[in-house]
């Protein structure tokens, strides 16, 4: 239980006070009236005695009575009713309230810490007025009148008169039949002569002789002069008397109506206003109007016995003159105050206490002399007393009876008449001793009430008994409190026990025993009682040794659900509160929904409307776990609540609402148009859109792309205010910058909504909240702010969604466009919106209600409520420097605050006959059409890819240089012309710079120049372009990224350029796959008499599977482009016209290779025709593709190389040496083969064309079409090694060095000579030297040389060379140089002349690099003889 002021024997004293009646004149009660009050109220606050009193018990034991206190009270002749107390109590309880700024106490158990009243003076109060206002009953005396005060005005004609019709009127009403109210507790009454004296206006002398004759009367000790009203109303007002009245005058008239509220019916049949009937004087002062009660109701009526309470007006009637707003007292000065104490404490003394003590002596005399009486004369008196009982019953009829009823002589009422004036006077432990004896006799007498009523009051003094000689008896407790409730159906005397045994047991600190008591009186006949209970439990619960915290807040919650169906809302909400401390967060989420819904309710019907909202608030944002109908009921009524709310301030801020949820950080921020679908042919460009997922690679690919063509533009260099182009800004994109957006292009803000209900959620009119700042970027003023309004939609256009449905848990967004109209900076703040429920969505029968709910069909049930929501975005976690990493800092994201620029041009592109599917290296020709959509012209128009070898606006050729009509006649892409039939297999030739088609002019490959006519594209103007694309040489798929940069014509201060993104997707299939190799040729001298030669060996096979539907590949054309070799002719021994191949066939063609004229500029192509038709090579596309081919490949080669940069050589000229030496072995030789492929689908034959480039840069190595993959050893064995400091040089390998010189011996196939004439053959050979480096080289010939293995001499026999054996000889670059030998034969036979030894060094060099210069193959001689 909660703490209580008084302690818990002061409690029980005050309880039970001896009770005097007091019967006033009509002049007496009007004396009293000058001051506002009764006789009994003016008394009432001087009725507690501040000494001890002195009594001697029937052992003439001397008792000492402490602080003791009497209770004076008007005559009332009829019963309070019950349901007038029930009244009282209500109010009491209402009234009482915590005090407002009180200091809660806190309470730490476990883990909770809990914000928990101390007290609880509503409890207090209805307590003290419960056992005041308790009926007197026949089974006990605790409640009767023991004295009777006769109070006279001094100012009555004839006041002893008067003092005997008083006395007559008490006598009337105590021994009349016709009054059964009040009980007087013996029949021979204290009766207590008072003349009250008023000093203002009556006569002193007088009034002293009336006293002075009532003394000689009544005796000096049965009457008092009492002089009240000293003070004379026209003295100073200023002076300041103490009102000791309001205390005890509040508690019995409830006067404060603000407290009052609407009390909800409890009962359906009763809606009467009640008046407070709660009367404690008579209303018109008569002395003899004894028939209205204080506790009598205006209005009575049946439904007030029924219902706990009942709906009463706002503002309570009152019966009677406010008391609250009048001062009490105002005729008396304290010592008035003074003459009042000491008028009660004369009573006390000389009157009441001697009267107890003598009643007390006659009846313990009367119970001596009976105890010496034989028991069966003493129960034969019994029989005799009790002639109106009951005859005797069976022992079971007798328990479950308790309608026994003794006469008032009866000898045990005596003994409990004695038992309870010792109480009254503090006498314990006879007292106690009386209970007993008593409870003895009413059992045998199984007279239940009276039993229970002694057991009640034995158990309360043995715990008063001073010294505690004896334990308190809790067992009396409990059978008094069954007893009552069970058997005799008193619930008030129940109560009543409950009260006093749960405070004793409380004060034992017993307090699971006190709480089971409290809740054990729990029932469904009192609401308030039953709240007030289980209050207390949950106070004994928590003040344990070791709380239970979770039992106090379940019963704290029974409670405020008890002082609910009470109307007692201040308090049942108060109660809820306290609870949820403990339910809040633990995961108990249904136990929450219900005490917030709770709080809700009883905060609405309270008005308390932000409490209210707040913990409906919290039924909706936790995750509920309520069915769809309960959550569609919180909805509902949480909209109800906020509308009544938000009515109350229409011209307030927006409130924020909390459903449905958004999560912040998916927020995503488009800039710019939708894109437009394809049309028939017609594809745009992909470009960026909200329905793409973001892929931070693909988002770092373009930014390089724009990284490099800025970088072009800028002559290498990017400018340091930078910022790369950003459609779509996410939670993964880069947001420290403010982005840029364009005037008068949609900014659309894609918000993601989450209903976390069970139940669809309708938002109407969902638009965006913003503020703008305009700002003009070429002037330097700003404009004034703007918040969002109607009158702002010339600044930035809002659109607002109509009707926007979210299912039950779905997780949807909404995208929300603003149109910026003026520059400035912009600052998207959140979404407004009204919130709503959709009728009927309650599902039926298990069917999810949301199913087949489309936008635009559903009905709002017309409860919605407008407010807002923030977008508050957190930026990334900065981890940067040490501070940041040490501590939790976030960086600024600012995706939400764009910067409108001034007006841009706006591209857009389209593709037409783009295709999906290619063979590898098939061309096609496509056409790309640019548009300029918006009012300012656009130039410098630049593509950017990482692919540029897939495609091309042709070179600056294919503008001059119309299709040829056979070309356009078989759909070719190329540009062709019949050929002559005689030139079959010989090349012909032409000649094209790289300039012309976009290489070598110093810049990136990658960047290409879209040759638009007048390189400017007007405001809503298109042009169509040409556009050739050539599948990849690799299968698969392949995505390749344009990055179309454009510019203003006007340079703007904000934004330098846009770009727009276009990925094309083609999947290549397989097609030819070529290897070629070239090789020195023995043959040193041509037709035009060079000494360079070389043959081409090129093998091609068709890899193609037959599923693409591909029948046969023709090669038309081998083509070859270089500065420094060309074909000459085909060396093919098969006589077919044209090579085919069918899938997986293989060809191999051979070519001679010649050296051309050195031209450093232009590139010589030569094209060996297979067909009718030659492809000039030289053209668009052929050439752009192979120029494209040729960059990507010194791009690869160039990449490889450059990491070998860092290893400087140590010697220069060991280094020039080393380059001349492999500069021999170097071809620079790219070939390119042409084909077509035919196609067979749906019954029709087409034709495909394409073509493959291999890159030739070493003699006798074999180069493919594509780079081949290294197949990677499964286990690689993990080597740690320090990197050298000075890398070795690197040597040319033994196969570059043997190719400085070239040789060849030329020499007659067969010899015929006659060995009978001469024994010596002479054969004249000669051996012809070509230096193939370009520097001068030193040779040393040697004709000693011998084959050393026996096979060799003998398979070709020995020979001998003639004269100078050993030659030296300088050959400058490039020279070829014949020298004349001689060889000697003796026998006929095959000989092998490639015996001399050649070798070489480089002029300068000493002995490094001389190597040894192998021929390529054995030299055969044939030697006959004649």
């Amino acid at each position: 239980m909660a703490q209580c002021v008084q302690s818990v024997q002061e409690f029980i004293q005050d309880s039970f006070v001896p009770l005097v009646a007091a019967l006033c004149s009509e002049e007496a009660e009007r004396l009293t009236r000058r001051n506002n009050l009764s006789f009994a109220e003016l008394v009432r606050p001087f009725c507690r005695l501040t000494s001890e009193v002195h009594m001697r018990d029937p052992n003439n034991q001397l008792h000492i009575i402490k602080n003791l206190k009497i209770a004076v009270n008007n005559i009332i002749t009829h019963p309070p009713q019950p349901g007038a107390i029930r009244k009282l109590l209500h109010d009491v309880v209402s009234v009482s309230q915590p005090a407002e700024g009180l200091v809660a106490n806190v309470i730490t158990a476990g883990d909770y810490d809990l914000n928990i009243s101390a007290t609880t003076p509503w409890f207090e109060s209805y307590r003290e007025c419960f056992l005041q206002s308790m009926p007197a009953s026949d089974h006990e005396f605790l409640n009767h009148y023991v004295a009777c005060m006769l109070v006279v005005s001094s100012s009555e004609p004839d006041p002893v008169e008067q003092f005997l019709k008083l006395s007559q009127e008490q006598h009337r009403i105590q021994h009349s039949s016709e009054y059964s109210y009040p009980k007087w507790f013996i029949p021979n009454t204290l009766k207590y002569y008072v003349l009250l004296h008023d000093v203002s206006t009556g006569e002193e002398q007088r009034a002293d002789s009336i006293y002075e004759e009532m003394k000689q009367r009544y005796g000096t000790q049965g009457c008092y002069l009492l002089k009240i009203n000293s003070r004379v109303s026209n003295r100073g007002a200023d002076e300041q008397i103490p009102d000791p009245w309001s205390q005890y005058l509040q508690k019995n008239t409830i006067q404060n109506q603000d407290s009052y509220e609407d009390y909800t019916v409890s009962n359906k049949n009763s809606d009467h206003l009640i008046s407070d009937g709660i009367d404690s004087e008579f209303k018109d002062g008569l002395s003899n109007n004894f028939k209205t009660h204080p506790l009598q109701l205006d209005h009575p009526s049946g439904s007030l016995d029924s219902a706990d309470y009942m709906k009463a007006s706002t503002s309570l009637q009152d019966s009677k003159k406010s008391n609250s707003g009048t001062p009490h007292g105002a005729c008396l000065t304290l010592t008035d105050h003074d003459r009042i104490r000491q008028f009660i404490q004369e009573f006390t003394f000389r009157g009441l206490l001697p009267h107890i003590e003598k009643t007390i002596r006659q009846l313990n005399d009367q119970l001596i002399s009976r105890k010496g009486l034989s028991r069966s004369l003493f129960s034969a008196t019994k029989k005799w007393f009790s002639g109106s009982k009951v005859p005797e019953k069976s022992i079971n009829e007798l328990k479950n009876t308790s309608g026994l009823l003794y006469p008032p002589e009866a000898p045990e009422l005596q003994i409990r008449k004695m038992a309870d004036l010792c109480f009254l006077v503090q006498h314990y432990e006879l007292a106690y001793s009386c209970y007993h004896t008593a409870k003895k006799d009413f059992l045998n007498d199984q007279a239940m009430l009276y039993a229970a009523g002694a057991l009640e009051m034995a158990a309360v003094s043995a715990f008063l008994q001073p010294g505690a000689p004896r334990p308190y008896p809790a067992h009396y407790m409990e059978t008094a409190i069954q007893t009552y409730r069970d058997i005799c159906k008193n619930m008030v005397l129940a109560e009543r026990c409950v009260l006093l045994s749960a405070e004793i047991l409380k004060s034992q600190s017993k307090y699971s025993e006190a709480a089971a008591l409290l809740i054990r009186l729990t029932s469904e006949d009192s609401d308030l009682r039953s709240a007030l209970l289980l209050e207390q439990a949950a106070h004994c619960f928590i003040n344990m040794k070791s709380p239970m915290v979770r039992k106090f807040a379940f019963h704290m919650i029974l409670a405020g659900h008890r002082f609910s169906k009470a109307g007692q809302k201040k308090h049942a909400l108060r109660c809820y509160c306290q609870a949820m401390q403990v339910y809040k967060g633990k995961g108990w989420s249904l136990a929450e929904d219900h005490i917030n819904f709770t709080i809700g309710r009883q905060s609405f019907t309270l008005r308390q409307l932000d409490n209210a909202v707040s913990a409906f608030r919290h039924i909706l944002i936790n995750d509920s776990k309520q069915p769809p109908a309960q959550q569609g009921a919180f909805l509902r009524e949480y909209l109800y609540v906020y509308k009544n709310a938000t009515q109350l301030s229409p011209d307030g801020p927006l409130p924020q609402l909390p459903l449905p949820y958004i999560n912040s950080s998916a927020t995503r921020v488009f800039f710019g148009h939708d894109r437009r679908p394809a049309e028939g042919e017609k594809q745009a460009a992909t470009h960026v859109s909200l329905d793409q997922e973001y892929d931070s690679e693909s988002s770092q690919q373009w930014k390089e792309l724009e990284e490099q063509v800025v970088s072009v533009i800028n002559k290498g260099t990017i400018p340091s205010n930078f910022q790369p182009t950003q459609f779509c800004l996410n939670r993964y994109s880069d947001n420290s910058k403010f982005p840029l957006a364009v005037i008068e292009e949609p900014i659309t803000v894609e918000v993601s909504f989450r209903n976390p209900l069970k139940v669809p959620l309708l938002l109407t009119d969902l638009s965006l909240l913003w503020k703008f700042q305009p700002k003009d970027f070429s002037a330097k003023h700003d404009g004034e702010t703007k918040e969002q309004g109607t009158c702002d939609e010339d600044m930035v256009g809002t659109e607002a969604i109509a009707e926007f449905l979210i299912n039950s848990e779905e997780t949807k967004v909404a995208r929300l466009k603003l149109f910026p109209h003026q520059t400035g900076e912009l600052h998207i703040l959140g979404v407004v919106y009204n919130l709503g429920s959709v009728q009927g969505a309650v599902s039926l029968d298990g069917i999810d209600p949301s199913i087949g709910l489309q936008t635009g069909k559903f009905v709002s049930n017309g409860l919605s409520v407008r407010g807002r929501q923030d977008l508050e975005i957190q930026g990334p976690r900065l981890n940067n420097t040490k501070e940041e990493k040490t501590s939790i800092k976030y960086g600024p994201d600012r995706r939400l605050d764009p910067i409108i620029t001034e007006e841009m041009p706006l591209l857009e592109v389209f593709f037409i006959n783009f295709p999906t599917g290619l063979l590898c290296g098939e061309i096609r020709k496509a056409y790309v059409e640019f548009v300029n959509v918006s009012k300012c012209p656009l130039t410098a128009l630049k593509v950017v890819s990482k692919h540029p070898e897939f495609f091309t606006f042709g070179g600056n050729t294919a503008a001059l240089t119309p299709l040829s009509p056979s070309a356009s006649e078989n759909c070719s892409a190329y540009k062709t012309v019949v050929t002559d039939p005689t030139s079959v297999r010989t090349a012909l030739l032409s000649s094209a710079s790289s300039a012309d088609f976009g290489l070598g002019t110093g810049g990136s490959p990658e960047v290409i120049q879209v040759p638009l006519p007048d390189a400017v594209l007007l405001p809503g103007a298109s042009v169509q372009l040409p556009m050739w694309l050539r599948g990849p040489d690799e299968e698969g798929v392949h995505e390749i990224n344009f990055l179309f940069y454009y510019e203003s014509i006007k340079k703007h201060s904000k934004m330098c350029h846009r770009v727009l993104r276009h990925t094309a997707v083609i999947c290549t299939s397989r097609s030819l796959h070529i290897r070629a190799t070239v090789c020195r040729s023995n043959a040193l001298g041509d037709e035009e008499g060079r000494g360079d030669n070389m043959l081409l060996f090129v093998d091609v096979e068709n890899i193609n599977t037959s599923e693409t539907g591909v029948k046969e590949f023709h090669i038309v054309q081998v083509s070859s482009n270089s500065k420094h070799w060309k074909l000459q002719k085909s060396v093919n021994i098969s006589g077919d016209k044209d090579t085919k191949l069918a899938s997986r066939e293989r060809a191999k063609l051979c070519f001679k290779a010649v050296r051309c004229k050195n031209s450093e500029e232009n590139y010589t192509f030569a094209d060996i025709v297979f067909g009718n038709e030659q492809i000039i090579s030289s053209a668009s596309p052929c050439a752009d593709f192979f120029f494209q081919s040729l960059s990507s490949e010194f791009k690869r080669t160039h990449v490889q190389s450059h990491t070998h940069a860092s290893q400087r050589a140590v010697k220069q000229s060991f280094d020039e040496t080393v380059r001349l030496i492999q500069k021999c072995s170097e071809v620079d030789l790219n070939i390119v083969v042409l084909w077509k492929a035919y196609v067979v689908e749906d019954s029709k034959q087409l034709i495909l064309e394409g073509q493959h480039h291999v890159t030739l840069n070493t003699v006798g190595k074999e180069a493919f079409s594509f780079p081949q993959k290294q197949e990677l050893p499964e286990t690689v064995l993990l080597k740690f090694f320090r990197p050298e400091n000075t890398p070795v040089p690197a040597r040319p390998t033994p196969e570059q060095l043997s190719n400085l010189i070239k040789t060849s011996l030329h020499y007659p196939e067969s010899f015929n000579h006659s060995f009978h004439q001469k024994s010596l053959c002479l054969v004249p050979v000669t051996l012809l030297l070509s230096n193939c480096s370009q520097a001068v080289v030193d040779v040393m010939i040697d004709l000693r040389h011998k084959p050393t293995s026996s096979e060799a001499l003998e398979i070709h026999g020995s020979f001998t060379w003639l004269g100078q054996t050993q030659y030296k000889l300088q050959l400058k670059g490039q020279e070829v140089y014949s020298l004349q030998l001689k060889a000697c034969f003796v026998h006929t036979g095959v000989y092998n002349l490639g015996t001399p030894r050649v070798f070489a060094k480089l002029v300068d060099q000493v002995t490094l690099f001389e190597t040894s210069q192998q021929n390529s193959m054995p030299a055969l001689i044939i030697i006959n003889n004649i």
